[in-house]
């Protein structure tokens, strides 16, 4: 590695990796180093149909200033007008941006708009009181799935006003709601989220937004603003000594600090060395990545991190079987309850964690799924014969993706065709997304950053 200054080793070539390069520009030499083909690490635009599908990040969640990565796509022209609107980046949506919904229950009716608002509106309130315990050093429960329902049972009296149905219905409402939190958060349950810290989490004004020319095309635009050379791919990192004193052959006027060692047997010597690497990696391999070993407060919170697991499918179907109007299709499951133990046989069960489908739109309308309500029925009704996709995401993916499917729709004018093709990724955190195949895509859990874990025992 050439040039005089400080030498600068960075690993991992995703988002982080590329936005330190970037600030290290013209302070001395740097090298990155990435292990596989590509940069832009879960950022990943694929074609798919006639369109695109986004395999990892979907969304700038909060686009407004206090996002550097709306900020980046803005400086780089990379995202739709309605995007750049300052009154679309002054809504506080609060982590649920508004679309126009119909909620289907699991018989395939069409849900009491009414009883469905209230139970949201208990469940939202529960979770801003939960911002109450923050710095709390002896919270009422360690989590916030345990905490949640506990203040569930404490209303079930006075719920629904006392009438055993509605009572029913907005217990299977929460239970939805539940899940919808567990693919914000990107954890299979609340109760793997610590309740303490949970407040922490602060969401940016702004009304969701997508990338038309695909999520990549940010990852793209900063490796071509970095000098030739700057970034080697496939090297993959092996170790990294950090405490030692290492001479380049030749040269023993200059020590350095830290030596890392490829795969392939290639070494790079360098002052300083900054880790982008994802945290299933450091959890898997930390130990012996580092030489020495990291300092145990390092190595606690790489432990005690936790973060879920998402499967992405893209389906693709000939026609639409879904209203034009229709946004979201959300879906409660009536015999669920957030008081009763979920079933643990997820081979039977997968599909209940779905909690809906996202209409994606074309690029000529996409701005994300916040603008929604704002478009006129009919553009999307004579786009309705356009090629669609389905993006089913679960835990599990079985064959009872399409009856889940045709559940939801079953009050619709048809009943859905079997898909055309599909396309499976595996991400992180359930539901199930339209989308045209020409559209930018959009998609991935509304994600929150990475919860603290419960301690572990």
């Amino acid at each position: 590695m050439e040039g005089g200054g400080r030498r600068v080793v960075a690993v991992g070539a995703g988002l982080a990796g590329l936005g330190a390069a970037q600030q290290l520009r013209g302070h001395g030499s740097l090298r990155l180093l990435e292990a596989a083909a590509r940069a832009g690490g879960r950022v990943c635009t694929r074609p798919f149909a006639s369109g695109l599908a986004e395999m990892g990040a979907h969304w700038i969640h909060g686009p407004s200033p206090g996002n550097p990565v709306f900020c980046l796509a803005s400086r780089y022209g990379l995202l739709g007008p309605e995007a750049a609107l300052e009154e679309n980046q002054q809504v506080e949506a609060g982590g649920h941006p508004p679309m126009p919904s119909v909620t289907y229950g699991s018989s395939g009716k069409v849900l009491n708009p009414k009883a469905v608002r209230e139970a949201r509106e208990l469940f939202y309130a529960l979770l801003a009181s939960t911002r109450a315990f923050q710095g709390s050093k002896e919270p009422p429960w360690p989590s916030v799935g345990q905490y949640v329902r506990a203040e569930i049972a404490r209303t079930v009296p006075t719920m629904a006003g006392g009438q055993e149905d509605a009572r029913r219905l907005q217990l299977a409402v929460l239970a939805a709601c539940l899940k919808l939190e567990c693919c914000i958060s990107g954890t299979h349950s609340m109760d793997l989220v610590a309740l303490e810290p949970f407040g922490e989490y602060v969401s940016l004004p702004g009304l969701d937004c997508t990338f038309p020319g695909g999520y990549s095309s940010l990852a793209e635009r900063l490796l071509s603003d970095l000098p030739e050379g700057t970034v080697l791919f496939n090297k993959a990192v092996r170790t990294i000594q950090w405490q030692g004193s290492f001479r380049e052959e030749g040269d023993d006027a200059r020590v350095f600090p830290v030596r890392v060692e490829c795969e392939d047997g290639d070494v790079f010597l360098a002052d300083h060395v900054i880790i982008t690497v994802p945290l299933g990696f450091l959890k898997e391999h930390h130990e012996k990545f580092f030489q020495p070993p990291l300092p145990e407060r390092k190595a606690q919170a790489i432990r005690n991190l936790g973060f879920g697991t998402n499967n992405k499918i893209f389906l693709e179907f000939e026609q639409p079987f879904w209203e034009p109007e229709q946004q979201l299709l959300e879906v409660v499951w009536e015999d669920e309850s957030p008081l009763e133990e979920p079933s643990a046989d997820l081979e039977a069960s997968w599909f209940k964690k779905l909690i809906g489908f996202v209409v994606l739109q074309p690029p000529e309308q996409e701005s994300g799924p916040a603008r929604a309500q704002e478009r006129a029925p009919l553009p999307l009704a004579q786009r309705s014969l356009h090629p669609r996709l389905l993006q089913l995401r679960g835990r599990r993916q079985l064959g009872g993706r399409h009856r889940c499917a045709r559940t939801a729709a079953a009050r619709g004018p048809a009943r859905p065709p079997a898909p055309a093709a599909p396309l499976r990724r595996r991400g992180h955190a359930p539901h199930l997304l339209l989308h045209h195949p020409r559209g930018a895509a959009v998609g991935v859990a509304r994600g929150r950053a990475a919860q603290p874990a419960l301690p572990q025992s």
